[in-house]
C-alpha cells in the first residue's frame, strides 16, 4: 500500500497534569525533515519525538506542534522563605533608623526580592511520558491519513495508466496506415520527377524512411513502463522515488514518439500521452 506525504493528524490527551494536544502536518519533501515545536516544560521530549518520527516515516517535511494546558490544580506551589523575608525587613528597619526615615514597607517590595518567593519543583516525568505516548498515537493517526490519501493517489495514477495504454494502442493500430500513406506520398513525388518509376528505388527509400519512423520499440517500452508503474503501486513501503524515475522514462519515450512522428494524428496522440504522464508525475511527487 502506497502512502501520500501530505496529511494531517490531531490527538488530544487529558490527564491530571493538564491537557496535551499534538498537531502534525506533513507535506512532500525529498527526504525526511521533522520540525518539532514544544512548550518549555517539555523540551526534554524532543529527542524521543524525533526518534519516533524517523522510526515510522521515511520521507516528507513533518511539522509537529505540542500545546500544553496545565490543570488548575497543577499550578506550581509557591512558598515564602520567611527567614530571608525577616532578614530583609530587619535590614530595611536598620537602614531606616540610620536615615531617620519612617517610610512604611510594602509587602510586594519584600516579595520581589530574589529568593523570597520559592517555587517547589514539580515531577514532570508523568507529563513527559504522556507527551511521548500521545505523540506515538498522533504519528499512527498521521500514517493512517497518509495511507488513505495514498489509496486515492493510486486510483488516480492507475486510471491515467489505463488511459495511457489506450493511447499506445492507438499509435500501434495507426502505424500501418501511416506507413502506407507515406508510401503513397513518396511514390507520387518520385513519379513527378521521373516518367519511369523505379520500384527498387521506391522500396529502398521506403526501407530507409520506415527505419527512421519506426516506433515499435518506443511502444514496447511504453507498455513495459506502464506495467511496471501498476506493479509498483501494489508494493508496500516507500515507492515514490521509483515511480518518479518511471515517469521520466515514460516521458522520454513519449518525446521520442512525437519527434519521429510525420503524421498529425500521431503527434496529437503523443501530446496526449505527455499530458497524461505529466498528470501522473504531479501525483507521484506526493507519494512517499
Amino acid at each position: 500500500m502506497i502512502c501520500s506525504m501530505t496529511a494531517f493528524a490531531r490527538i488530544q490527551d487529558s490527564g491530571p497534569e493538564g491537557e496535551l494536544i499534538w498537531e502534525i502536518r506533513s507535506v512532500n519533501h525529498r527526504f525526511l525533515e521533522p520540525v518539532i515545536r514544544l512548550p518549555e516544560e517539555l523540551r526534554v521530549v524532543e529527542p524521543l519525538a524525533r526518534e519516533q518520527i524517523s522510526g515510522k516515516l521515511a520521507r516528507g517535511k513533518v511539522d509537529c506542534v505540542l500545546r500544553y494546558k496545565p490543570a488548575t490544580d497543577a499550578v506550581t506551589e509557591i512558598r515564602v522563605n520567611t527567614r530571608l523575608a525577616r532578614q530583609i525587613i530587619d535590614a530595611i528597619g536598620e537602614v531606616g533608623k540610620l536615615l531617620h526615615d519612617s517610610t512604611s514597607l510594602a509587602a510586594m517590595d519584600v516579595l520581589r526580592w530574589p529568593g523570597v518567593v520559592e517555587q517547589r519543583e514539580r515531577d514532570m516525568t508523568p507529563l513527559q511520558q504522556r507527551a511521548s505516548d500521545s505523540l506515538g498515537a498522533a504519528v499512527d493517526a498521521l500514517i493512517l491519513a497518509r495511507q488513505r490519501e495514498g489509496e486515492r493517489l493510486a486510483e488516480t495514477i492507475t486510471a491515467r495508466c489505463t488511459a495511457l495504454r489506450l493511447e499506445v494502442e492507438k499509435v500501434s493500430a495507426r502505424m500501418p496506415e501511416v506507413l502506407q500513406s507515406i508510401r503513397e506520398r513518396l511514390k507520387a513525388r518520385l513519379a513527378e520527377v521521373s516518367d519511369e518509376l523505379d520500384e527498387n528505388r521506391l522500396e529502398q527509400e521506403m526501407v530507409l524512411l520506415c527505419q527512421r519512423l519506426d516506433v515499435d520499440e518506443e511502444m514496447d517500452r511504453l507498455r513495459a513502463h506502464i506495467n511496471e508503474v501498476e506493479a509498483v503501486l501494489k508494493r508496500r513501503g516507500p515507492v515514490g522515488r521509483r515511480l518518479d524515475f518511471l515517469m521520466q522514462e515514460l516521458n522520454r519515450e513519449a518525446n521520442t514518439l512525437t519527434s519521429k512522428s510525420s503524421d498529425v494524428e500521431t503527434t496529437r496522440i503523443g501530446v496526449e500521452m505527455k499530458v497524461l504522464i505529466e498528470q501522473m508525475r504531479e501525483q507521484v511527487q506526493n507519494i512517499e
